[in-house]
């Protein structure tokens, strides 16, 4: 009886990197690939960015055809996976099952969707499939509304203006970026994005789109010609959940990266998994973590091997010629304090949490060093590795 080998659910950078990986680690048995979307596996980031202004889908790519082949991975796309049969080790594909010995959920999220009526009028931009669909909205002048004064948001936002659209951003916190950055850092890109022409509704939730824009909280209504919903996003967890395992925000796993099913892991996106540095159970939307993720979960199948997840998060958002680069993991209790033009430190009980960046790679590598030995680091030791 032949091997089942792995199975991995979803398609995206993080699915795609387990099954390198695997390959890489020396795993010999049957590797199958999984992804809802059509064609090959592709990056995500450039959605929101070059993608937008250049149009060029081929170098999106990861992978091409032939390397599936060469390496014995048989990708499925288009596929969707009805059901996980815990007991039985297989996923159930319409009327087919797929055995497995190891599963990998990589199965990421999607656009979260608020209860804003005539919310079905409003362009996503999560796939390649929306990204093609707004490069098709831009080809004319537009007035444009942005649900959603996030990364994505901000980065189509500068996209948008570059190409000389009207934007609008709307976002019901009252600053930019606030679950991800310090209030210093939300100010800076505040008024980088208002003298770039972008008009900004903060602190005003959007309660309806209808054919001519938005209709805001306090009754202001910003005209539009298109709206996209970019209001954040939910972790696909729902086959996780079906399938009994633990979850709550996301698939939960420990840190070993595995699920309430010692067959079963979860990465990416949808993973809420203990903090190295706090203990505290996070989800990290990042290309690096998911592929992180995906490296230690290989090693795991492959070798054997049982170290816990340890990897320094790290993040970055391009947003017109403003490169914001985060380093370590801050939550909203921290303090913030400004280390030099364009570098902000934030603190926590523990010490320094993260350090943020905009246009300063050096600073930002530095920064990334120090937090990933682990000594406790204070403000002074910060300013003079940044000076250095």
């Amino acid at each position: 009886m032949s091997q089942p080998g792995v199975l991995i659910l979803g398609a995206g950078q993080g699915g795609l990197q387990a099954a390198i990986s695997l390959r890489q680690n020396g795993y010999a048995g049957p590797v199958t690939l999984v992804g809802a979307e059509p064609g090959l596996p592709y990056q995500r980031p450039p959605l929101s960015k070059a993608y937008l202004l250049e149009g060029k889908a081929e170098a999106l790519a990861l992978r091409p055809e032939s390397f599936f082949t060469s390496k014995a991975i048989t990708l499925r796309p288009g596929t969707w996976v009805d059901a996980i049969d815990r007991a039985a080790r297989q996923i159930r594909i319409g009327s087919e099952m797929l055995p497995y010995d190891h599963l990998i959920l990589a199965t990421g999220t999607r656009n979260l969707r608020p209860p804003i009526a005539g919310l079905e009028r409003a362009l996503d931009l999560r796939t390649l499939a929306d990204a093609a669909a707004l490069r098709m909205a831009l080809a004319d002048p537009q007035r444009i509304a942005v649900i959603g004064g996030g990364f994505i948001g901000l980065e189509f936002a500068a996209v948008a203006r570059k190409l000389g659209h009207e934007v609008s951003v709307i976002e019901a916190a009252p600053r930019l970026m606030a679950r991800a950055v310090s209030p210093a850092m939300s100010r800076h890109f505040e008024h980088w994005h208002r003298a770039q022409g972008v008009a900004l509704h903060l602190g005003q939730p959007a309660v309806a789109v209808d054919e001519g824009g938005v209709t805001l909280a306090d009754g202001t209504h910003v005209a539009a010609g298109f709206v996209l919903l970019a209001a954040g996003v939910r972790p696909n967890s729902e086959l996780a959940e079906a399938a009994g395992l633990a979850t709550g925000n996301g698939v939960t796993v420990d840190a070993g990266l595995r699920t309430s099913d010692p067959a079963i892991f979860a990465l990416g996106d949808c993973a809420c998994f203990p903090d190295p540095r706090t203990g505290a159970p996070v989800r990290l939307e990042s290309v690096q973590a998911a592929t992180d993720h995906a490296r230690l979960i290989a090693a795991r199948i492959a070798k054997g091997e049982t170290a816990d997840y340890a990897a320094l998060p790290w993040f970055w958002s391009d947003q017109g010629d403003q490169k914001l680069q985060i380093a370590g993991l801050a939550g909203p209790e921290t303090t913030e304090e400004v280390v030099a033009e364009g570098v902000v430190a934030r603190f926590d009980a523990l010490g320094l949490a993260a350090v943020e960046t905009v246009n300063n790679a050096r600073a930002h590598m530095k920064a990334r060093r120090m937090l990933a030995s682990g000594s406790a680091a204070g403000l002074a030791a910060l300013e003079e590795l940044i000076a250095a």
